[in-house]
């Protein structure tokens, strides 16, 4: 590795040329973010303002931070998840001067260094995915959260829970802005994004072919709702597992066959989670499965599939393939595990495609504007978790 310390470290500076193609393509699939960069560019609105963010390194992540920088702000940034970090674009962005730290293959104590040296920059703003970085800030550095940071944004259906129980709990230190709730976000990138970018990382991971086969969903809130819908287009024979009763209603009345897990495990050939809660796939569901069947997450947290059960069924593991693992079970069957059970699409793929990102990442920008304006106006914010406002989701 590559290592500048106070300033980035990213898996291979020699990367950054194919990264910066990446980038540029898609620039030319992100007109919202790139008007906006244009936009503000000349008043530079973030002037004086430091952001750490902890959220995917991708392509399409590069293209925010550069609009970030045009607009004025200082940045540091980390990936939010081990394996969904794209090292070329990371090497580009370190090339261009990025505080960033982040490379693919992370462990989990080197995840959390990468956060703490985002904090080294003593941020205004944070931007989420997963809300990592608050909580970090929070229980080791409280004293950011209560003079330094003025707010902050949260990507992610799971973050904005955990944001929510803490502001509910009175714990929440700062303002933070639920940018997975705006309607240019859930229901386009949980939905469409969600559901195009975890096929392709099966895709890529296994080259199988879903017409005819049974694929398992669990889950059916807008990110299950797209894989569903996908995996249905493909040709699949799709099954949904839900434990709202509402949801599985519409699960429903949009053709989907609806079960338990327990049914579901026993005639499932592709399972794919997306619930955001723990232990969704347990030992009693892995000892029931067919031969060969495939089993992956589309969640924020590799903890809806459980791999501990699952290696206690087990007497070998192999990488058959990148990105996945062959599991050998004491029963004679196997069982193959997509990208360690982390998110299947970043992963084993390249996430969400750059046009339905660039309605996120607009929403992330105009966030950011607005805490920055309450703050220049000298108003303060509740310590709570607030919406999109609705002008913004249209102008968008």
């Amino acid at each position: 590795m590559d290592e500048k310390k106070g300033f980035y470290k990213v898996q291979n500076l020699e990367l950054a040329a194919e990264g910066r193609k990446r980038i540029e393509w898609a620039e030319s699939r992100m007109p919202v973010l790139t008007t906006l960069r244009e936009k503000y560019r000349k008043t530079k609105p973030l002037k004086g303002f430091r952001i750490a963010g902890c959220l995917h390194v991708t392509k399409e992540t590069a293209v925010l931070v550069k609009a970030f920088v045009e607009a004025g702000a200082e940045v540091s940034w980390s990936g939010c998840n081990p394996l969904s970090t794209q090292d070329d674009v990371a090497a580009a962005l370190a090339e261009d001067g990025i505080s960033i730290f982040a490379w693919h293959g992370m462990n989990v104590k080197e995840f959390y260094w990468c956060i703490e040296q985002t904090l080294r920059l003593k941020p205004n703003l944070t931007l989420d995915d997963g809300a990592d970085l608050i909580f970090t800030i929070h229980n080791k550095h409280p004293e950011l959260a209560v003079d330094t940071v003025i707010g902050g944004t949260e990507e992610t259906t799971t973050g904005v829970h955990r944001l929510r129980a803490m502001a509910e709990a009175g714990a929440l230190k700062y303002p933070v802005v639920a940018v997975n709730d705006a309607e240019t976000k859930w229901d386009f990138d949980n939905v469409y994004g969600t559901g195009q970018s975890t096929i392709d990382g099966i895709l890529r991971a296994t080259s199988v072919l879903f017409a005819g086969k049974n694929v398992v969903v669990a889950g059916y809130g807008h990110c299950g709702r797209g894989v569903a819908t996908r995996a249905n287009g493909f040709g699949a024979n799709t099954i949904i597992t839900e434990v709202k009763p509402s949801a599985a209603l519409k699960a429903t009345l949009d053709g989907h066959r609806v079960m338990s897990m327990d049914e579901a495990a026993k005639i499932g050939d592709i399972f794919i989670t997306a619930t955001g809660v723990k232990n969704v796939i347990i030992a009693r569901h892995f000892r029931v499965m067919r031969d060969g069947a495939i089993v992956c997450n589309a969640g924020h947290y590799d903890c809806e599939v459980n791999l501990v059960d699952l290696k206690r069924l087990t007497k070998r593991v192999r990488e058959i393939r990148p990105n996945n693992e062959e599991y050998l079970l004491k029963n004679g069957r196997t069982i193959y595990v997509l990208a360690k059970g982390r998110l299947v699409n970043l992963a084993a793929a390249e996430g969400h495609p750059s046009e339905v990102m660039d309605m996120s990442f607009a929403n992330q920008f105009m966030a950011l504007l607005w805490l920055v304006d309450f703050f220049k106006k000298g108003k303060r914010l509740e310590n709570k978790v607030y919406e999109i406002p609705k002008e913004q989701d249209e102008e968008i």
